[in-house]
C-alpha cells in the first residue's frame, strides 16, 4: 500500500484562500488520496483543507501593522514549522504572503522539506535582487504573470509562468444583464460598484473618501446606484460603521446596497470563485471604485472601466518613499501587465473624494466602457488563460517525481 501524499498549504489572505482552494482540487485530481493541511480559508477548507490557525490572523499589512501583530505572527509560524516537521509532508506550498511564508519556506528547505512559493512577490515592482533570496527559500516559484519568470530566470530560480485562476474562471464575454438581474437592479440602471477593500485597515483608510466621492457624483447623477460588497462579516461590520459616520442611516433611501459576504443562508462556497457578491457587483457597475490589489485584476477581467485607490498607513509610506523603495509608476495590475494607463491610480494624499469622483464621471455618463479599452482588457484576459490550478499542480507534482 502507498502512502498518501501530504500537502501543507499557507495561505495569508482572501486571494490565497482562492488560489489555494484550487489549487487542492488540481491536486486531488492527480492524488485522489491526497491529504491537506496548514493554513486556509473557508474556500480551502471546503476544499478539503485542515486549517491549524484561521486565516484572518495573517492577514495584516503595512510596515506599522506588522509590527503591531509580529508577536502573534512569530509565534503561528514557529507552530507551523513544527507541525510541518513533524507531519513530513512531500511539499510545502506557501501561497503569496511572503513576509510570512518566505522565512518558514527557508527553514523547511534546509530542513530537507521540498518548498514552492505560489504568486511571486512583485520583483518588477521592488528590488530586482530579491529574486535570488526568494530561490534561497523556494525550490519552485508558481508565477501568475507572464513578465515574471525571466526575471528569476536571471539570477538562476526556477520559476514557471502558470496563468491566472481567475482568468480561467471569468469569462471573455461578462453578462452584465445577468448580474445585474441577480442583484435586483434595473437593466438600465446607473451603477457604481465600491470595493474598499478586504482588510479592515484599508476600508478604514479608503471608505471615507469612497462615500464622499458617491455623494459628489449623486449630485450630477442623482439615479445613481451603489453596490458595495463586503468581503467578511468583520468588513460588512466596517462598511456600516462608516456608512453611519457619514449620517447615512438609511442607505437605500440614498441608492446604496451593502452585499452580505457569502455564507451558509447563500449555500456552499464555490472553491474556484471569489465571493460571488463582488463579481456580482462589479458585473453589474457601469464603473468600479476600488482598492489597488487582486481585485484590480478582477475588475479588468469583467471588462468594466475602473478607478484605483489607494493609501497606507503614513509612516508605512514615508519609510517607502524615503528609502527610494518603490521602483515603478504604476500599481494597478491592469495597468502593470498593459505597460500603460488603462485605469487612473490615485495613491495616498492624491486619493480625495473630488478626484476620484472626476475620474469615474465619464465612465457614469458614457453607460459603456470605451471599445478600445474593451479590446485591450480581452488581450490581456487570453494572455492570462493557462488553466492555472491544474498547471500549478503539474509544476508540483514534478517536484515529487510524479
Amino acid at each position: 500500500m502507498t502512502t498518501p501524499r501530504r500537502f501543507v498549504l499557507v495561505a495569508g489572505e482572501a486571494s490565497g484562500d482562492l488560489l489555494g482552494a484550487g489549487l487542492v482540487e488540481a491536486l486531488r485530481e492527480r492524488f485522489p488520496d491526497a491529504q491537506f493541511a496548514g493554513i486556509g480559508g473557508e474556500r480551502m477548507i471546503a476544499a478539503g483543507l485542515e486549517s491549524w490557525h484561521p486565516l484572518e490572523r495573517l492577514s495584516v499589512m503595512g510596515l506599522v501593522e506588522v509590527l503591531r501583530h509580529l508577536p502573534g505572527l512569530l509565534a503561528i509560524r514557529r507552530d507551523v514549522l513544527r507541525r510541518t516537521l513533524a507531519w513530513r509532508p512531500d511539499v510545502f506550498i506557501g501561497i503569496d504572503a511572503p513576509d510570512f511564508n518566505l522565512g518558514l519556506e527557508r527553514m523547511l528547505k534546509r530542513a530537507g522539506v521540498r518548498t514552492v512559493h505560489y504568486v511571486s512577490p512583485s520583483v518588477w515592482a521592488w528590488r530586482e535582487r530579491r529574486a535570488r533570496r526568494i530561490g534561497r527559500s523556494a525550490d519552485r516559484v508558481l508565477c501568475l504573470f507572464p513578465m515574471e519568470p525571466p526575471i528569476y530566470a536571471r539570477h538562476g530560480v526556477d520559476a514557471r509562468f502558470v496563468g491566472h485562476p481567475l482568468a480561467d474562471a471569468m469569462p471573455l464575454e461578462p453578462d452584465r444583464d445577468g448580474a445585474r438581474a441577480a442583484l435586483g437592479l434595473a437593466p438600465d440602471a446607473r451603477v457604481l460598484a465600491l470595493l474598499p477593500g478586504s482588510r479592515l485597515g484599508e476600508i478604514a483608510r479608503l471608505a471615507p473618501d469612497f462615500l464622499a466621492a458617491a455623494a459628489l457624483l449623486r449630485t450630477t447623477f442623482p439615479d445613481l446606484r451603489v453596490v458595495i460588497p463586503a468581503a467578511n462579516a468583520a468588513c460588512e461590520a466596517a462598511i456600516r460603521a462608516h456608512l453611519q459616520h457619514a449620517a447615512i442611516d438609511d442607505p437605500a433611501a440614498q441608492g446604496i446596497t451593502v452585499l452580505a459576504p457569502p455564507g451558509p443562508a447563500h449555500g456552499p462556497v464555490d472553491p474556484r470563485s471569489p465571493a460571488a457578491d463582488s463579481r456580482l457587483a462589479m458585473l453589474a457597475a457601469d464603473a468600479i471604485l476600488l482598492a489597488s490589489g487582486t481585485a484590480t485584476l478582477e475588475a479588468m477581467l469583467a471588462k468594466r472601466p475602473m478607478v484605483v485607490a489607494y493609501r497606507i498607513a503614513p509612516l508605512t509610506y514615508r519609510i517607502v518613499k524615503g528609502l527610494g523603495l518603490l521602483k515603478v509608476d504604476r500599481y494597478a495590475l491592469p495597468n502593470v501587465l498593459a505597460g500603460r494607463d488603462l485605469a487612473p491610480e490615485f495613491m495616498q494624499d492624491a486619493c480625495t473624494p473630488a478626484a476620484l469622483a472626476d475620474a469615474l464621471q465619464p465612465h457614469l455618463a458614457r453607460h459603456a466602457p470605451e471599445p478600445g479599452l474593451l479590446d485591450e482588457y480581452r488581450r490581456l484576459h487570453l494572455a492570462l488563460r493557462r488553466d492555472a490550478s491544474r498547471s500549478a499542480a503539474a509544476a508540483i507534482a514534478e517536484l515529487v517525481g510524479a
